[in-house]
């Protein structure tokens, strides 16, 4: 069983034909997979149920390569090379002769362990509850509990194998996204060009997603039959419009037989990548809007937009505010803090200065000076918790005590607004899409200078 999709990435990594001497007179990697086999030993695609390179280290040990204040160890190398010939025989792909595959794998070694040092001199560590949600992530992607992933990671012998690579790839991706963001420069120049271009607007174009029902119908039909469905599909949609759910009906409509009714799932798509018919509708409408019938060739179509991500035009629901939070702590219960809060609550309902009152007590650093405002907030940029909450709240409003993950909190809406957000986001996909253009190449520039001012000894 592979966790993940990337043994088709890995293998596919090794077609190449271009390699480059280093000045010991050995031979690494050029480009992406250089890049990419510095990761390999963090490929949490690699390890595989019932099949682990683990039970197969030799018994003996020794070390190979000097590395800085570290060490790569023979067991290592043998280890990483046993997972990607694994990987590359359930793939039916080639691999390199053996000599050059366990030089590119300590090549990789090498980099990993300068990177985990580095890392390590800036305090880069996740604790074990993060690295139990990735594995809980891991979980779901198998389709089971994780209390069963674990069970069958233990039985295999690889759950520690397993947390320590999570451990060293969220922290190898952290250093990586550092490192060499902070070397990366977007000028307004380039966003604008990039803004500008058919690939720019390319990139930014909104994504729907459409619900879809077709009343077939052909040219056999005869005009009264042809009539017929037109009407069925208008009266369909009419009781959707109405409020009839669009996916019940379309199941109800296809069981009852009458006519040959079906749907198709588009799942996420641009505008230009749905069929000719829906292009220019999809982007006229709302969400939830219904547009129907529409007639085709081959019947009568109706279809309802329940998803649409980016695009140029961002009007955002924001909700001003501000809060008291009090935190439980050590002399201080989960319950008297529920009193605290309360007591401040009546205070203000009293008549005293909401403000005053935030900065004398809130144990929100981020909000305490301001006298808990919290300025304004993009509607979902709360936590779960205070936004149902606000949600119910009219402006002026002061909210009874409620809890979150972060404490106790009560809190006052001061405004609400639309706000037209499409320059600024617009111009943060634009140069993000520059930035992931230009991370790989740098990402290897990077690589290729910590390579060379770190120490590594060879031992044969």
């Amino acid at each position: 069983m592979v966790f993940g999709g990337l043994e088709k990435h890995i293998m596919n990594s090794f077609n190449i034909s271009n390699r480059r001497p280093t000045s010991a007179g050995r031979t690494t990697v050029p480009g992406r997979l250089g890049v990419w086999l510095a990761l390999v030993s963090l490929s949490l695609g690699l390890v595989v149920l019932g099949e682990t390179a683990l039970a197969q280290r030799v018994q003996l040990d020794r070390v190979i390569a000097i590395v800085d204040d570290d060490v790569v160890l023979q067991s290592e190398l043998d280890a990483r090379v046993i997972e990607i010939t694994q990987s590359a025989a359930r793939a039916n792909q080639p691999l390199p002769s053996n000599e050059e595959l366990r030089s590119d794998v300590l090549d990789a070694l090498v980099i990993e362990n300068i990177q985990m040092q580095l890392a390590e001199r800036i305090s880069i560590r996740f604790d074990d509850d993060t690295i139990n949600r990735i594995l809980g992530n891991m979980a779901a992607n198998n389709n089971m509990s994780f209390d069963k992933y674990v069970s069958l990671l233990e039985e295999n012998g690889v759950y520690l194998l397993t947390r320590e690579q999570v451990r060293k790839q969220m922290t190898v991706q952290e250093l990586q996204r550092g490192m060499v963001n902070r070397r990366i420069t977007i000028t307004d120049q380039e966003i604008e060009n990039f803004l500008n271009s058919e690939m720019g607007k390319e990139a930014i174009a909104a994504t729907y997603f459409i619900d879809h029902i077709l009343i077939a119908s052909g040219a056999e039909d005869t005009p009264e039959v042809k009539s017929s469905k037109l009407k069925y599909a208008a009266d369909l949609a009419l009781r959707i419009i109405e409020g009839e759910d669009f996916l019940a009906a379309r199941s109800a409509a296809s069981s009852a037989g009458r006519y040959q009714v079906s749907g198709t799932v588009f799942g996420w798509r641009k505008a230009n990548e749905l069929p000719q018919l829906f292009t220019d509708i999809v982007t006229e409408m709302t969400l939830g809007e219904i547009e129907g019938p529409i007639e085709a060739g081959n019947g009568y179509h109706i279809i309802r937009l329940a998803g649409k991500e980016g695009g140029t035009d961002q009007m955002v629901s924001q909700t001003n505010l501000r809060h008291i939070m009090l935190v439980a702590n050590e002399i201080r219960t989960d319950e008297q803090t529920r009193a605290a809060i309360e007591e401040l609550r009546q205070k203000i309902v009293a008549g005293d200065n909401f403000a005053t009152l935030a900065r004398q007590n809130s144990d929100d650093a981020s909000s305490v000076v301001g006298g808990g405002d919290l300025d304004w907030i993009n509607d979902g940029g709360m936590p779960p918790e205070m936004q149902a909450v606000v949600d119910t709240m009219e402006i002026g409003e002061l909210s009874e005590p409620f809890k979150t993950e972060t404490g106790w909190h009560i809190t006052e809406v001061l405004g609400r607004r639309i706000q037209d957000l499409s320059r600024d986001y617009t111009h943060n996909q634009a140069e993000n899409a520059l930035r992931d253009r230009k991370f790989d190449l740098e990402l290897e520039n990077w690589l290729i200078e910590i390579r060379e001012k770190a120490f590594v000894e060879l031992i044969d």
